[in-house]
Formats: structure tokens, C-alpha cells, sequence
């Protein structure tokens, strides 16, 4: 289980690496569902001023005592971020960070358009949310690696004993239940109906998951045989490139930059 989340945390740091160098040195910083806290962890230990908002969540109660033992160590260390045990949507902290971000978290929030308010709120004028998740306009629910039908009571429906039998996650009745089938669409017209920022989506985030098939063991796991050796084949080919000519709302992984007004 460490090895899963680790690898996370790395894949979360790099995700976020551009956005961090352009951040000034000793920065506040926030991460919306800090899960173990192995992120926040390294960033506060590069200095940077972070506040981790993680409640134990429906589906996430499994990782409760290895999140203990990080945050004991970063302690011990003296590089523990202060850890805010609450849900976005009750997050009020008005303009105090400099930027935001949250790695395959808003999917299991209960609700996107008030996490995002909340967040958006919270973050000092010219700052940046990034945030990258599932999309439910795709077909595709990547916790328990199964197709979905239009809607996720009718998957449900249809699937449940494949899904509440799942034994790729801890918890299968409870990951469930924290999805909320977020699209791209949604995104966009939430952050339209706020006003005061702008939300811009990257395209490239399907060909960067594709090739980390190719140089993360772990990741590649969590798949079907068969699904990695078509990215394989795909990659090797470059084919993969192509993926960048799908249009953001029908790829199956969000990649969002939510920018709030200087005026705001």
C-alpha cells in the first residue's frame, strides 16, 4: 500500500513541477485531499508553507494508520504541513494561498461545484487551482478498471456484483459511493456560473498516462494485461501522440488550471 500511494506522491510532484518553479520560495501552498500525506510532506520540506486538507473520507479509512506513521516521521523530521481534517466545502480561508492543487481527488468529493467555490475563495487573487481526476463523459471508471453505461446508477445496476466484489480497492462499497461522476462539461460550466476565473484544460495528460504504462511498475499493475500491452504497442509506435487531437471533454482524464481574476 505505501508503494501505491509513494508512487502517487511522485506522480503528483511531477504533474505540479512547472507550476512550483514559478512559485516564490517559502510560498503557502494548499493540497485538497492530502490522502497520506507523503506530498504535502516533501513540499514542506522544500520549504514551501503547505496545508493539507484531508478528512478520512468513505472508501479511504484503510490508509488512516500509514498516514499516522508519515505524518510521525515528518514530525520527527521537522517538515510535517499543517493538516486541516475537514472537507473542501467547508474550507473557509479567504485569499491565503499562493496556489492549490489535488491529485485524483475530485472525484470523491460530494460536491464539486461548493469544493471548488470554497477552494477558489481560498486562494489569493492570480493564483492557480490544479487539479487533475477522472472524466465520467468517458467510459471508463479507472478505481475498478470496468466500463460504464451512460450513467453510474445504471452501472450500478448492471455491474454491481463486479464492483462491490472488486478486489483492487480496500474498500469497494465505499470508493463507490465517494464517486460523483465529474466531467469536463461540469468543470467548465461551474467555473463559468462563479465568475472571477478562468478554467484552461490539458489535452497532453492522456499521452503522458499512457507512457507512464512504460516507466511505472505500479501504475502498469493496477491495469489489465491486455490494456498495457495495447499502450505498450501504442507507445513504442508513438502513435500515442494522436491522443493529443482528442478533444478534452471525451478524454477519460481531466487535467485542469483554474486561474482566479487579479481583481477578484
Amino acid at each position: 500500500m505505501f508503494d501505491t500511494y509513494a508512487e502517487e506522491a511522485l506522480f503528483g510532484r511531477r504533474l505540479i513541477a512547472s507550476d512550483l518553479e514559478r512559485l516564490p520560495e517559502g510560498c503557502s501552498i494548499l493540497e485538497v485531499g492530502a490522502g497520506a500525506m507523503l506530498l504535502s510532506s516533501q513540499l514542506t520540506r522544500e520549504g514551501f508553507a503547505v496545508t493539507a486538507l484531508e478528512p478520512t473520507g468513505s472508501g479511504f479509512s484503510h490508509f488512516d494508520r500509514m498516514r499516522q506513521v508519515v505524518l510521525e516521521s515528518a514530525e520527527e523530521g521537522g517538515f510535517a504541513p499543517k493538516v486541516c481534517a475537514i472537507r473542501a466545502e467547508q474550507l473557509h480561508q479567504a485569499q491565503a494561498f499562493d496556489y492549490g492543487f489535488s491529485v485524483n481527488v475530485m472525484e470523491h468529493v460530494d460536491d464539486v461545484g461548493a469544493a471548488l467555490e470554497r477552494v477558489m475563495d481560498s486562494l489569493k487573487p492570480g493564483s492557480i487551482y490544479r487539479f487533475t481526476c477522472a472524466n465520467y463523459l468517458f467510459p471508463y471508471e479507472p478505481h475498478f478498471n470496468l466500463p460504464t453505461l451512460f450513467s453510474k446508477r445504471l452501472t450500478e445496476k448492471v455491474l454491481g456484483p463486479r464492483i462491490f466484489s472488486s478486489n483492487r480497492v480496500s474498500d469497494p462499497l465505499g470508493t463507490w459511493q465517494s464517486l460523483n461522476w465529474i466531467t469536463v462539461p461540469q468543470v467548465a460550466g461551474i467555473v463559468r456560473r462563479l465568475g472571477g476565473m478562468q478554467a484552461e484544460f490539458d489535452r497532453n495528460i492522456l499521452i503522458s498516462a499512457f507512457e507512464r504504462i512504460l516507466s511505472d511498475p505500479l501504475f502498469a499493475r493496477r491495469r489489465s494485461p491486455l490494456v498495457c500491452s495495447l499502450i505498450t504497442g501504442m507507445v513504442k509506435l508513438r502513435l500515442h501522440k494522436l491522443l493529443g487531437f482528442i478533444p478534452v471533454s471525451l478524454q477519460p482524464i481531466i487535467d485542469c488550471r483554474i486561474s482566479k481574476s487579479r481583481s477578484r
